[in-house]
């Protein structure tokens, strides 16, 4: 076998070693950190992932994840470092993927995050290439919305005010909407805080509404649309809650006044169109309470309010001779309501002492005018006489 034969002053094998080091990719590569550039937009509570992987020959040294720039940044992965729970390697032990991913994204989550090589030096870590970062927005579904009335029941007719809250959004672009039994209302007032930039926002919203007595069946709501939600979110309010209707009262009797002497009368009491249904009836006799009356359980009326009814018997003797009789509601802890009527007799009763059965009982003796023509016819004839005597005595 031939031996190998120089050529210009080189063996065999130092050409090859030569022509292998001209052959492209046959020298190591050059270090490359690969972040890809863009936006990513996620929705809170899912798992956000995060791609950077290095090529070539790396320098001995760490390669982390942060989220911000500059002195302010704040560090999310590092192999080296102990790690928050929510934040994993995806390919365990790599030394090329460096790949991240947040599980349970939450609003406080959305940033530019950066992916970061460094290497070790004997002063430390020295940073020599960072990604282009990676823009990460996160889509917070908001709290489920709530609605408050006013601190105690209100009556028809005065503006009342209702408040719509709710929290959590992310991104801004909120809209509320204001419905009282499917019908839109007006002018509602609504406030998204805070007014700058945030990675959370909260909504609140005010309407006004005067009520009504009907509105004890009525429902308010409250209607949230957001980026977020495929459908709007609701809350609703009855109306009952806020709602006081003051009773209306009647009294009357039967037979109706005025009432023969000893003759039994029914006072009845009524009262109308109250809400809410708590009310209690009492009667009263010249101001005095009385345990009588005989009260029906509340009946409701068809706009949702409430009748109570109450009777009384009493019997028409002369000590009751124009004596009153109070009807006294107490509604929902107000000051009471009352109605009166008085016991009036169709003849006055006797005097104390008088015979009841004497037509004249109770008059003066002069009031009669039987009395009053028998002394004029008295009067005449005794005029008569005298005259007939003077004639006689003349002749």
């Amino acid at each position: 076998m031939a031996p190998s034969t120089p050529v210009s002053g080189l063996s065999l094998p130092c050409l090859v070693l030569l022509l292998l080091l001209e052959i492209p990719g046959a020298r190591a590569q050059e270090f490359q950190l690969l972040q890809p550039q863009g936006n990513v937009s996620v929705s809170a509570g899912e798992t956000l992932t995060l791609s950077c992987s290095v090529t070539g020959l790396a320098p001995v040294g760490p390669v982390k994840w942060f989220k911000g720039s500059g002195s302010g940044r704040q560090l999310v992965y590092s192999d080296k470092e102990p790690q928050p729970p929510r934040v994993t390697k995806a390919v365990s032990g790599s030394d090329t993927d460096f790949t991240i991913r947040i599980s349970d994204t939450r609003p406080e989550d959305a940033g530019i995050y950066h992916c970061v090589k460094f290497k070790m030096t004997s002063g430390g870590d020295e940073e020599i290439s960072s990604g282009t970062g990676m823009d990460v927005t996160v889509r917070a579904r908001p709290s489920a919305p709530s609605v408050s009335g006013p601190p105690s029941r209100a009556e028809p007719g005065p503006s009342v005010n209702f408040t719509c809250t709710s929290g959590g959004f992310s991104p801004r672009d909120i809209t509320v909407t204001w419905l009282k039994n499917g019908t839109k209302l007006p002018n509602p007032k609504t406030q998204v805080l805070p007014a700058q930039e945030s990675v959370s926002y909260s909504v609140s919203s005010t309407v006004e509404l005067s009520l009504t007595p009907g509105d004890a069946r009525s429902q308010l709501t409250c209607q949230i649309e957001h980026s977020t939600s495929p459908a709007p979110l609701r809350a609703t309010y009855n109306l009952s809650a806020a709602l006081r209707v003051p009773p209306r009262l009647r009294v009357g009797t039967a037979p109706a006044a005025p009432v023969a002497l000893n003759a039994s009368v029914t006072f009845t009491c009524r009262a109308e169109g109250f809400y809410p249904k708590d009310a209690s009836l009492t009667w009263l006799e010249n101001g005095n309470e009385m345990n009588l009356g005989k009260s029906s359980p509340p009946a409701e009326n068809p706009d949702g309010t409430y009748t109570l009814q109450s009777s009384l018997e009493v019997k028409a003797t002369e000590q009751r001779s124009q004596s009153v009789f109070t009807c006294r509601v107490v509604h929902d802890s107000q000051p009471p309501v009352n109605a009166s009527e008085m016991l009036r007799f169709s003849q006055p009763p006797p005097e104390p002492g008088k015979d009841p059965t004497s037509s004249d009982a109770g008059q003066s003796p002069f009031s009669s005018p039987a009395l009053w023509i028998g002394l004029f016819l008295e009067k005449v004839l005794t005029a008569a006489f005298l005259l007939f005597l003077f004639l006689r005595s003349k002749q």
